[in-house]
């Protein structure tokens, strides 16, 4: 499984420097796993990063020497194998590790399938596409809406936020 670390945005100079947009909690950690390749795997690039500059990292790739290069680059999405990343802390999860994930209530009642792991601003939520429906329910991605994580069954246990609403009962 590949995961993206992420992409070259533009060329910067004229030797063949790229501005990449890293998704690393450091930016400059995009070079810190060996080579990427693209998305297929087709090809590889091994990357030096120079400095972090308002709009990525500025790095150099090996065998790009000049800005035509650098540009015919634009928009290539950067991966890396998932066994070369560093196992999560305890409360983190790779989104690569989550997503396609079996969404259930806690009574085993089928909820649907996690697609995204999204953040707005305001926290990640679970993206969730509804059992035999095509709209999705966004879930908070917290310890009272997503109790329980279960990567060896592939599914997570959901509370959805109309489970937790108020009956008109009450």
């Amino acid at each position: 499984m590949r995961i993206l670390l992420g992409h070259i945005s533009t060329a910067h100079g004229i030797r063949g420097e790229v501005v990449i947009k890293s998704h690393t909690d450091d930016p400059l950690d995009i070079g810190a796993y060996g080579a990427l390749s693209n998305e297929d795997g087709s090809k590889t690039y091994t990357i030096k990063p120079l400095r972090v500059a308002k709009k990525g990292v500025v790095a150099r790739i090996e065998g790009v020497t000049d800005r035509n290069a650098a540009e015919a680059l634009r928009g290539t999405e950067l991966y890396v194998e998932r066994d070369k990343l560093p196992e999560p802390d305890d409360d983190e999860v790779y989104h690569a590790d989550i997503i396609g994930m079996a969404a259930q209530r806690s009574d085993g009642s089928d909820v649907g399938e996690v697609i995204a792991l999204q953040n707005f601003g305001a926290g990640d939520l679970l993206e969730i596409r509804l059992a035999g429906k095509k709209r999705t329910e966004f879930v908070p991605f917290d310890d009272q809406f997503v109790p329980e994580i279960d990567f060896d069954t592939r599914r997570v246990t959901v509370v959805m936020p109309d489970d937790t609403a108020p009956s008109e009962d009450e």
